[in-house]
């Protein structure tokens, strides 16, 4: 197998600011046993903001060992979108005897109802889920995909009487075996059953990505667009342990797109560049798996500030701001 192509140096654009006091939720933010908080979902519904996060609560000794076996998922709230207090108990877990578990929540509110897209581990694969909730303490699972399917997100309205969601499918035979996954999009008249599917963006495509990409936060709208986040994953042998693992070799940046409104499945402007790349020290170093971003919520606000929530280095949830002018820029000019 010939080796790929190594990306080198990566820097995040100049127009994102991390919010000083990052993270703004870790482990010990959570009045429950965790031992790492991060990959949430985040909207704002009914006047306040809402996080789901990735609460991984097994001992710090064992995550690296055996973690699949001891996550859930946690909520919190705020009302700024900044500081945030999470909720006496976890919120959402799926355990039985096919199913290891439910991860990597994200949020879309869509005609007054909250949905959340997750990942569920079973024991014959990864499947995707999709769930609707009035009160974060009742969710019904609406529909699991066949495996393997992953990192799913909803957009935030119908487009010609169609739920759309993107999609990231494991499509290891007929990619040669390796890591080369892409970003697909997909249709539905119910959220139940999904079909019309076309890949949408590839690896091929992303100049920062030689391992594979896919969906980040949900679609937010503007005037000029879907912008939509997503993350790209590039791998180097020399990075070594890097992490509580033996080894961990990857690098997770976060690119930024933007699609057409009436028809998302084209692609109107891509930043060639990483949007966010690791480099604070919550993100590169101390980490479950360091040089990791992976973006689950995006907040466009009155103002035009642009929030976006991701997790840093597995461990730790984390915030960064923008002008949704400068991000429509980035994209339209590449």
């Amino acid at each position: 197998m010939t080796s790929l192509p190594l990306i080198g140096d990566l820097f995040s654009s100049s127009i994102i600011k991390r919010y000083p006091a990052n993270p703004i939720l870790d482990a010990a933010s959570v009045p429950y046993p965790t031992a790492l908080v991060f990959n949430a979902g985040v909207t704002k519904f009914n006047g306040k903001y809402v996080m789901v996060f990735r609460n991984d609560y097994g001992s710090l000794e064992k995550q690296s060992i055996e973690p699949h076996h001891t996550t859930d998922l946690g909520i919190a709230f705020s009302d700024d979108g900044i500081h945030w207090k999470a909720g006496p108990k976890p919120c959402f877990k799926m355990h039985n005897e096919e199913v290891v578990r439910a991860y990597d929540p994200r949020l879309t509110v869509i005609d007054g109802r909250c949905y959340m897209c997750f990942a569920v581990d079973t024991l014959h694969g990864i499947r995707g889920g999709v769930a609707v909730t009035d009160d974060f303490e009742h969710f019904e699972v609406l529909s699991l995909s066949t495996p393997d399917l992953r990192n799913m997100v909803l957009f935030p309205e119908k487009i010609h009487n169609r739920y759309v969601r993107l999609e990231r499918p494991f499509t290891v035979y007929s990619r040669g075996g390796i890591d080369r996954f892409d970003t697909w999009i997909s249709e539905s008249p119910d959220l139940k059953f999904w079909g019309n599917s076309d890949l949408l963006l590839a690896v091929e495509q992303v100049p920062f990505a030689n391992d594979k990409i896919g969906p980040a936060a949900p679609p937010v709208k503007t005037e000029k667009g879907w912008l939509t986040l997503f993350h790209a994953v590039d791998i180097d042998p020399s990075r070594g342990k890097n992490g509580w693992e033996p080894t961990w070799k990857k690098r997770y940046t976060a690119g930024i797109m933007l699609l057409d409104l009436d028809n998302p499945k084209k692609i109107v402007g891509m930043y060639k560049k990483p949007l966010l790349a690791p480099e604070a020290d919550y993100e590169v170093d101390g980490g479950f798996r360091n040089h990791v971003i992976f973006p689950g919520g995006m907040v466009l606000e009155k103002s035009g500030e642009v929030k976006i929530y991701y997790g840093a280095a597995d461990t730790v949830e984390c915030l960064a701001t923008a002008h949704v002018d400068d991000l429509l820029k980035l994209c339209l000019e590449g």
